[in-house]
């Protein structure tokens, strides 16, 4: 069929590399903001693991994009939580 675009692999293969970091960015910023809600509430420590998920799906974005930037602010606070969770206990 002529008039039809052609879709190579490539092409395909970033339009769904592109849906998965959409996923990923908006799932770990609505779990993030439910971390905070969490701590709002008083909500310990159900805060922390909503935090937890929140920065890692954040860091595997900051890989899926290879911004080191953004690897390094959320490996930092991963770093940062589980030295805090590990001395409260």
């Amino acid at each position: 069929m002529e008039g039809l675009p052609v879709r190579s692999e490539a092409t395909l293969q970033a339009a769904s590399r592109e849906r998965l970091v959409f996923a990923v960015k908006w799932g770990a910023s609505a779990i993030q903001i439910m971390g905070y809600t969490a701590t709002g509430f008083g909500w310990t420590p159900w805060n922390l693991y909503l935090f937890l998920v929140g920065v890692l799906g954040w860091f595997a974005v900051g890989v899926l994009w290879n911004d080191r930037a953004l690897m390094l602010i959320h490996l930092v606070a991963l770093g940062a939580m589980i030295a805090g969770m590990t001395n409260s206990q």
